[in-house]
């Protein structure tokens, strides 16, 4: 008899497998992880979202401050060399320098525009400086007004600047802004609020508010004339209404520091407000 060997455990012999399943399945990769789905801020938008932001913005502010028809408040000298006093300054200071301004070259307190603008151009700077001095740094402003003033008869004869009414806003962008100590802001006031222009100015408020909403994404006030008005329409009427209720907000609530969100009727479209809720910081410029 032959004796066989105790048999073990019965052993299975599983085929190999080859190709794609012959990795374990505690081997396989990861699925790659999926991108946020989260909305974006308003300043990552297409240019044309952000130009429906700005419509509705206006709309906004209209139905809260009103609608405010186009029409000249001042002679085009008086705003030129009114907006130049306003930088750094409110309103009431900024009349209250223009008044003195006024006096020096025979004008009486008032609302008349019976300015010699070459007494004020020729008067002494230091004089000049002084009646200005409720502006801010009016050591400063009282040469470039100077300045101002001169280039502006060298260069027509006059202070009368009816001849931007012909110009295009580009050719009269050009030549405001090459006037000493005249920016694009300055100019697209006076084109704007004077001869109904169809340029943006961008101040302080305009550019504060704009930039927390994300109509446009950070940037300086200067590049930001092109960026806005790239965006609006060629409306004058309603690029003077969005400027000036822009202007009104930023004075009463969407202020540089401390500004007051739960009053804000731009609040529910605003990248600030969805970033940091009540406690949106102060205002950095870009």
């Amino acid at each position: 008899m032959t004796l066989r060997p105790p048999r073990g455990p019965a052993t299975t012999t599983k085929p190999k497998k080859t190709g794609a399943h012959a990795q374990s399945p505690l081997l396989e990769l990861p699925e790659p992880p999926q991108e946020a789905t989260g909305p974006r801020q308003n300043a990552e938008r297409p240019a044309a979202e952000r130009s429906e932001l700005l419509l509705w913005m206006h709309g906004r502010l209209t139905d809260e401050y009103g609608p405010r028809p186009l029409v000249a408040r001042r002679t085009p000298m008086h705003e030129l060399i009114s907006t130049i006093l306003s930088q750094r300054t409110d309103w009431r200071n900024e009349e209250i320098a223009y008044q003195e301004l006024r006096q020096l070259g025979g004008g009486q307190p008032g609302e008349g525009e019976d300015v010699n603008w070459d007494a004020v151009a020729t008067v002494p700077v230091d004089v000049l400086a002084h009646a200005i001095r409720a502006s801010t740094f009016p050591e400063q402003k009282a040469p470039r007004i100077q300045a101002t003033l001169k280039a502006i008869c060298e260069q027509r004869g006059n202070y009368d600047l009816g001849f931007l009414a012909e110009m295009t806003p580009q050719d009269g962008l050009k030549w405001l802004t090459a006037l000493p100590g005249v920016g694009v802001k300055t100019s697209s006031l006076v084109l704007l609020f004077n001869f109904s222009k169809p340029v943006f100015p961008v101040d302080t408020h305009v550019h504060r508010i704009t930039s927390r909403v994300g109509a446009i994404p950070k940037m300086g006030e200067g590049p930001a004339h092109k960026a806005l008005l790239a965006l609006l329409p060629p409306d004058p009427p309603l690029l003077y209404e969005l400027h000036v209720n822009l202007l009104r907000h930023g004075q009463q609530v969407c202020r540089f520091s401390n500004p007051k969100c739960g009053k804000c009727v731009l609040r529910e479209r605003c990248d600030a407000y969805a970033q940091y809720g009540d406690q949106v910081p102060t205002f950095v410029k870009g």
